[in-house]
């Protein structure tokens, strides 16, 4: 009896050392010794800019699909939903499309998601800028492509950045089969990461002299975003850039960037899609038409999408009425149909911008502040899915991840990097400190980011370098009960924790302000 005990005890210890091992690997750091520290002061004497563009898909390949028996857009077998195994493999081979609830497996492709590129290059600095068609790109697979990137195409920084689409494959982990399986295909991530790399390598190969025309509209696209959570505070304002070649007068490329959730499709599509930065992007580059008829031409090259400040949330909810450009239409469900008349809508407000542009120049000089932090995890929920390896999460100390937050000035724009969805009052203005808060203090993050940024055209690049979440002001910070706004919380749920706004803020501030004494 006694031996029976021990043996029992003893396979409950191993598992109980087994357990332990495996937490501890899956939080460990994946990069050691791993920090940017970056600062570089553009040439005093501004030079020809060369530009070049680039766009390769990252889009998986459907081969099982499944019949959703009861339509609520979840695979699940339990409810008798069956799967098609069309390689005859013996199991379901699905893709789970990350955003709104776990199963949602892929049952097919509507459009491409992509690695759109653009490089800079001043003479002095080469810089890529990368838009993937994804929800977000964790800190450590970024590091991952930079040591992927040749040595040969010179690239002294490179970031990449997500336009968070709601419709497309799971590259983070949370929106598998289930909670405690990730939803991340490992070969496909190597695909994504390896499609970067090329990308990058292509835009550099592509580098011609190039004339940019810089240009804005901040109130066209108030009606096609909303806020869902007090305080409303917006940032709808397009901003554009457009790199022509300077010999022979082409479009090389469109930087657009706008600040909404591309989430149009809503909760029950089932089909890959980038959402309506697809329709953005094809119609800047094609041109917009009214049926068969071209009512706005494009300006070719390739058009290249960044998000920005969508924390709070900025969305077109499925119910949002949206009204259609060209038909007698106006859609208040989600559909294809709304994403591509929101499409057609700001590419139209993008290429009129582009027709007139406020400032053009062929000369400039690329200055860059980036710098690796650590962040506290402090999110429970968080904690337990890098614990058990669903999210992957490398520690660089107890509870601690590392970020990176980054600044660079093109002529008269400046771009700020922001490793996850901020909060538009943070950029903008108009945070509050409402009465029954978690934490009952004053606002922290003040001044608004975008007031420290230099140049005339300041561009918001969300979701860079990482995707650690919502980033809220803490004065706003409300988990318990009663809710200051009558709503339960959703960006608290989804964010690192109540201090890294503050910490963002600070940062930011530093960077801003060895950026612009750079330039002096």
């Amino acid at each position: 009896m006694k031996k029976w005990l021990l043996r029992i005890g003893a396979a409950i210890l191993g598992i109980i050392f087994l357990s332990v091992v495996w937490v501890f690997w899956n939080l460990r750091d994946r990069h050691p010794g791993y920090e940017v520290d970056l600062n570089i002061k553009g040439a005093d004497t501004p030079g020809t800019m060369k530009v070049g563009f680039a766009a390769l898909p990252i889009t998986p390949e459907i081969v099982d699909t499944w019949n959703d028996i009861n339509g609520d857009a979840k695979f699940q077998e339990k409810e008798g939903d069956t799967y098609n195994d069309n390689n005859n493999n013996g199991k379901f081979d699905a893709y789970w499309i990350a955003g709104f609830s776990q199963q949602r497996a892929a049952n097919g492709v509507h459009d491409d998601v992509w690695a759109r590129v653009v490089v800079f290059d001043d003479g002095q600095t080469r810089l890529a800028l990368v838009s993937l068609d994804a929800i977000g790109f964790r800190h450590d697979d970024v590091v991952d492509i930079r040591k992927q990137i040749p040595e040969n195409i010179e690239i002294d920084y490179a970031i990449i950045s997500s336009t968070h689409t709601h419709e497309s494959n799971d590259l983070i982990g949370i929106w598998g089969e289930h909670p405690l399986k990730s939803g991340v295909n490992k070969e496909h991530m190597q695909y994504v990461k390896n499609q970067v790399v090329a990308a990058i390598s292509h835009a550099v190969t592509n580098l011609r002299p190039a004339t940019l025309r810089f240009a804005q509209d901040l109130t066209g696209a108030l009606d096609l975003v909303m806020d869902t959570r007090e305080p409303i505070v917006m940032d709808p304002g397009l901003r554009l850039m457009q790199a022509i070649d300077a010999e022979t007068d082409s479009t090389l490329g469109t930087l657009v960037a706008w600040a909404n959730h591309p989430e149009t499709l809503w909760s029950d599509n089932l089909y890959i899609s980038s959402d309506f930065p697809h329709y953005v992007r094809e119609f800047i580059e094609k041109g917009v038409y009214d049926g068969d008829s071209l009512c706005k031409p494009g300006v070719g090259g390739v058009a290249v999408y960044i998000n920005g400040a969508i924390g709070g949330l900025m969305t077109t909810r499925a119910s949002m009425p949206l009204d259609d450009p060209f038909l007698d239409t106006t859609y208040t469900e989600a559909s294809f149909n709304k994403a591509k008349a929101q499409g057609q809508k700001l590419a139209m407000l993008a290429l009129d911008a582009l027709a007139q542009p406020d400032t053009v120049i062929n000369k400039a000089s690329i200055s860059v502040r980036a710098k690796t932090i650590a962040l506290p995890l402090d999110n429970k929920v968080f904690r337990v899915a890098a614990m058990l390896g669903v999210l992957d999460f490398g520690m660089t100390g107890w509870f601690k991840i590392r970020t990176e937050l980054a600044a660079f000035t093109l002529g008269p724009a400046s771009f700020l990097c922001i490793p996850g969805e901020i909060y538009p009052e943070i950029v903008n203005g108009g945070i509050e400190a409402p009465g029954g808060q978690d934490y009952e203090i004053d606002p922290i993050e003040i001044p608004p980011l975008r007031e420290l940024m230099p140049g005339k055209y300041r561009f918001i690049v969300g979701l860079s370098n990482d995707e650690i979440g919502y980033i809220l002001p803490k004065s706003q910070w409300d988990e318990e009960a009663p809710y200051t706004y009558d709503d339960a919380p959703y960006g608290e749920k989804n964010s690192v924790g109540p201090e890294t706004a503050p910490i963002l803020h600070r940062e930011f501030q530093k960077i801003l302000s060895e950026l612009q004494q750079s330039q002096d």
